[in-house]
């Protein structure tokens, strides 16, 4: 369903005429069995391309929102995190890194060991590092098409590996870089270290989210908000590119005309339907991604109870597996 009204403009007063919005955008999964999905899967989750458009240039709005550095917004940049591919019988499977306990400093003596490599094939120097993402100028990379390790975690990677597009032998200049990176982080210290925990050792190096700045195709009703909130820098990012204010959690005082991403947005639902009935606001734009498709729905106070005809009872609250439905 389409709003019923556009929302607010950025960082602007309500007048009595508006409509007190929050905006809720819930994660959503690939369909894989799209027609496109023989030339290789599309790029990006469904909620990434409803925040950054279909080129899906995580990597900069990644890097704008965890530094305080200055992103050239023409300049292409590429996402490296180190990771564990995970050998079953008869392929390899990415692991999540929130599954790997890399330390900081771990990731800063990998860095440090295959930086030489790295910085020879990009033609660039590492741009920032942090625990869990280093961003670098992706020079002659540019062209690769490429997926997150949200979007590929616990799969066989043959499906997610980065692909040529417009532009033959790119990928494979990636692959001959990343098994040089394979054999000399499998004989140095860190995963020496790391076997000797019983961690799972660091054994790859993941590219993604190649893009610009420039390339971003943000929602309005994320770019009229008056507050992005939610954990994952690729808001805080945003909240940069467009001059929004960022708050990392929901409370009663951002949340009429915010645009939230929450991690568990089950838990918040009680908050926000609260916030209904006390009418902190008018209503929830509720945005989700059925099937791949993106899904937008208005509530307001009598969307949160159940019809019933039995009109002298009080109807009973849905739940939040009833409203996401």
């Amino acid at each position: 369903m389409p709003p019923k009204i556009r929302g607010m403009t950025a960082n602007s007063t309500p007048t009595p005429g508006q409509l007190r919005r929050f905006t809720l955008l819930l994660s959503g999964e690939d369909v894989l069995d799209e027609p496109e999905s023989k030339d290789g899967p599309r790029q990006g989750l469904p909620h990434e391309r409803f925040l950054l458009g279909e080129a899906v240039p995580l990597a900069p709005v990644l890097l704008l929102g965890q530094s305080n550095q200055a992103v050239n917004p023409t300049e292409v940049i590429a996402c490296l995190q180190p990771v564990h591919l995970h050998a079953t019988r008869d392929h390899l499977i990415l692991m999540r890194q929130n599954q790997i306990d890399l330390t900081a400093e771990e990731s800063a003596q990998l860095l440090n060991s295959a930086l030489p490599l790295i910085e020879e094939d990009f033609q660039n120097s590492v741009l920032f590092q942090n625990q869990h993402y280093w961003f670098i100028p992706a020079g002659p990379f540019s062209s690769l098409a490429s997926y997150s390790v949200d979007q590929a975690h616990g799969r066989n990677i043959d499906w997610w590996m980065p692909r040529d597009t417009h532009e033959e032998g790119i990928a494979k200049r990636w692959r001959k870089l990343q098994n040089e990176i394979q054999m000399l982080w499998h004989i140095g210290p860190v995963n020496e270290e790391r076997e000797q925990r019983g961690m799972p050792s660091i054994n790859s190096l993941w590219i993604s989210g190649i893009g610009k700045l420039n390339d971003v195709r943000a929602p309005e009703a994320l770019k009229q908000s008056q507050c992005l909130i939610g954990q994952h820098p690729i808001l805080a990012g945003l909240a940069r590119l467009f001059g929004l204010p960022y708050e990392l959690t929901l409370n009663e005082n951002n949340i009429a005309g915010a645009f939230a991403w929450l991690e568990q947005p089950q838990l918040a639902w009680p908050q926000i339907s609260a916030a209904l009935i006390k009418k902190q606001i008018d209503e929830v734009a509720l945005i989700d991604f059925p099937k791949g498709k993106v899904r937008e729905r208005i509530l307001t106070v009598k969307d949160l109870y159940k019809k019933s005809w039995v009109f002298w009872k009080k109807s009973e609250p849905l739940t939040w597996k009833e409203i996401t439905q």
